[in-house]
């Protein structure tokens, strides 16, 4: 390498011939290269990903379905669980199942009256002359209240010992309403957070797709300085970098899938941790 100088101050620098060769060949490859790359943008049939269509379905938005505090209310400020338990009640004691079963054991008492305890009253009576006396009637009379007292009392007793299913199913129904809300406040949460990622996606690759061009010539221009040393070396194409917003929304993702399994044991404590997280979470995302 060489330069010389001049009385204006006007200064070359040159570099071995066989150097200065190779640069104008590489150059030469870079700019029939760049016009391929102009004309052939990568981004051009990039399609935008449409969150909304893989959560609610094509037509939907997040605007057509409850909000949070509208299913707060109808699941858990509304209730009154005297007449949730009141409702269990009704439905496992009087329901169709108790009913027949009492009618099932009622046909069998009937048939072993007639097939049984009649014959030996009527034989019993035929025995001292009175079949056709009140002593008979008295008879069958003792018979009937028998069994209606023996029907009556297999009737509650199945009946007392559905009581633990009762409260059983009240429980349970307590319990499925706090779980509705917290996995409700949970799915909300991850639809914000999958939103945000996948439009820094999307406007990620709308800035790729504008700036390919100067993506290219950028290169070009590294090409060009090649011969002057060490430079800021281009390694990625410019435009909005999701690297650090993806990573966030797989780890959201995930947290979001363990929270839900939890919430199926968890207290009514934990449902509303979580709906502040979620009103926090948004707020901080605006």
């Amino acid at each position: 390498m060489g330069g010389s100088s001049s009385s204006k101050g006007y200064t070359q620098i040159r570099y071995a011939s066989y150097i200065e060769n190779q640069h104008n060949t590489f150059l030469s490859k870079i700019a029939t290269n760049r016009e391929t790359a102009l004309a052939d943008n990568p981004f051009d049939s990039y399609t935008d990903i449409e969150i909304d269509v893989g959560f609610f379905g094509t037509g939907y938005t997040i605007a057509n379905f409850p909000s949070l505090y509208d299913m707060y209310g109808k699941f858990m400020a509304g209730l009154d669980i005297d007449v949730l338990y009141d409702q269990m009640l009704e439905d496992t004691l009087n329901s169709g199942v108790v009913s027949d079963l009492v009618s099932a054991e009622a046909d069998l008492m009937d048939d072993e009256i007639e097939d049984n305890v009649i014959p030996r009253l009527q034989t019993g009576m035929r025995d001292i002359n009175a079949v056709m006396g009140s002593s008979y009637v008295i008879g069958k009379a003792i018979v009937e209240d028998a069994r209606v007292k023996s029907l009556a009392k297999y009737s509650y007793e199945l009946k007392y010992r559905l009581l633990p299913i009762v409260e059983s199913r009240w429980q349970s129904h307590l319990q499925w309403n706090q779980n509705v809300i917290g996995i409700y406040a949970e799915i909300m949460k991850f639809y914000f957070s999958a939103k945000i990622d996948v439009d820094d996606i999307n406007y990620s690759m709308a800035a790729k797709e504008a700036l390919w061009p100067f993506t290219v010539l950028d290169f070009e221009r590294a090409a060009l300085g090649a011969l002057q040393g060490a430079v800021n070396q281009k390694t990625d194409v410019a435009g909005a970098s999701t690297a650090k917003r993806a990573i966030g929304g797989a780890l959201s993702g995930a947290a979001m899938g363990a929270q839900v399994g939890a919430t199926m044991g968890q207290n009514g404590g934990a449902y509303g941790a979580a709906i502040g997280a979620v009103v926090g979470g948004i707020a901080g995302a605006l």
